[in-house]
């Protein structure tokens, strides 16, 4: 089994945004969650484990490689799928595999070979090997980014926003692939989207503003929120008045009129009613700590 173990890094860009602060957990093998809104600083932190750009201060380590002071051996086993997976238009399936098995350093032509029949049978792009990568659709994209991420036999699977932009069917595919990848091997899933999480990860942090807000399993956190959470359907011109009167975790429109989650120990009237929390209550309340604090 394999262990990622992060301690204390931080990142601050020339802009002076902060983008990692103090960051500091362990992950091993399995399917990991990073949920966080957009610029929660996950991304950046994505993209350091990756090599891509360096930290300020702190250390990672994967196993027994210091991943900012051995980038190449960290790179050796490392998959990595970003939010950007650009291909090259003009070529097939096929060739673009095999590129990235010679950018990995598999030299041996019949093992490139082995290698690009078995991920392309794995990812379910076998028959479509000779198809021009330009025509694939936004899913089979990605299931090409996942297989060049799998080429080499990784210890440590990135993949950034990887469902972004798919249509329903092509995020259940993607979500069946990624969990029989995560058996094996680490898996980080940085998301904003919930239901990935939910659906995929035994355990899980929230980021926000740089900062990890939470780490554990997400039943541990949604155990957490049981018997405090309370909803109530209110007029669009009643929002702001109860958000001064009430810790809103979300709000979202059902039938045109926004409903409400609210964090309370106790029943707060006013026709409220008790719900079962869910991650997205979860997430909601980690993220808005200007009202909730759990």
């Amino acid at each position: 089994m394999s262990i990622l173990k992060i301690e204390n890094l931080s990142k601050t860009y020339p802009n002076g945004v902060k983008a990692l602060d103090n960051v500091s957990i362990e992950i091993t093998n399995g399917m990991f969650g990073l949920l966080g809104p957009n610029g929660a600083g996950k991304s950046s932190l994505m993209r350091t484990l990756a090599t891509l750009q360096e930290a300020d201060s702190g250390s990672a380590f994967l196993d027994d490689i210091n991943i900012f002071q051995e980038p190449e051996e960290l790179r050796k086993v490392l998959g990595y799928l970003p939010q950007e997976f650009g291909v090259y238009p003009r070529i097939t399936a096929e060739q673009l595999l095999d590129h990235m098995c010679v950018l990995k350093g598999i030299t041996k032509k019949s093992e490139r070979k082995e290698m690009v029949t078995y991920l392309l049978d794995k990812v379910n792009l076998y028959d479509k090997r000779n198809k021009s990568v330009k025509g694939f659709s936004g899913g089979m994209k990605q299931r090409v980014g996942i297989a060049q991420a799998l080429i080499g036999n990784p210890k440590l699977i990135i993949v950034d926003e990887p469902t972004a932009g798919l249509d329903p069917g092509e995020r259940n595919r993607f979500y069946n692939l990624l969990a029989d990848v995560g058996q094996e091997v680490i898996v980080i899933l940085s998301t904003h989207i919930v239901d990935d999480v939910r659906e995929l990860c035994t355990n899980m942090a929230i980021m926000n503003l740089g900062n990890l807000v939470f780490q554990g399993a997400p039943q541990t956190a949604i155990d957490e929120l049981k018997g405090k959470v309370y909803q109530k359907i209110i007029s669009r011109g009643e929002l702001e008045e109860y958000g001064k009167n009430f810790p809103i975790i979300s709000n979202k429109m059902v039938g045109g009129q926004p409903l409400i989650h609210v964090f309370s120990e106790s029943n707060p009237g006013s026709g409220f009613e008790q719900v079962a929390p869910n991650l997205e209550d979860v997430f909601f309340s980690k993220i808005n700590t200007q009202n909730v604090i759990v």
